[in-house]
């Protein structure tokens, strides 16, 4: 299956801006990433919900990138989400200690809800 080229589109809603992720989050994906979350901060909104459901592979250097959106979000004082992770990327994020620096939903409806039963918190040590 060849590789899928990430595309990104940005949804602005008063509160939080929503990037929509399609495709896979390696090296090729930087510019792409970047141009969606320049766009995203660029309302002003409070959140950035990353939205994963469409996302078919992240590696490393994906990884990577998303650390750096989220030292981009710090820096700025605006919470970075993430939401539609499969199983084995919530993992990931879980192993990597990125949930406990960003909150990881489900789906858009639940982190739009900001409802706290439904974050996946890291696992127990």
């Amino acid at each position: 299956m060849p590789a899928r080229n990430l595309e990104a589109q940005v949804r602005h809603q008063p509160r939080v801006a929503i990037v929509d992720l399609h495709g896979e989050i390696n090296a090729f994906a930087e510019d792409v990433l970047n141009a969606a979350y320049a766009d995203a901060e660029s309302r002003r909104a409070e959140e950035i919900l990353l939205n994963f459901s469409d996302v078919d592979y992240i590696n490393s250097t994906g990884i990577a990138l998303i650390v750096s959106l989220l030292a981009r979000a710090r820096k700025s004082k605006r919470r970075l989400l993430a939401c539609g992770l499969s199983q084995h990327y919530v993992e990931i994020f879980q192993i990597t200690r990125l949930v406990d620096f960003m909150s990881v939903f489900p789906d858009e409806s639940s982190a739009l809800s900001e409802n706290p039963k439904s974050i996946i918190t890291p696992r127990e040590k």
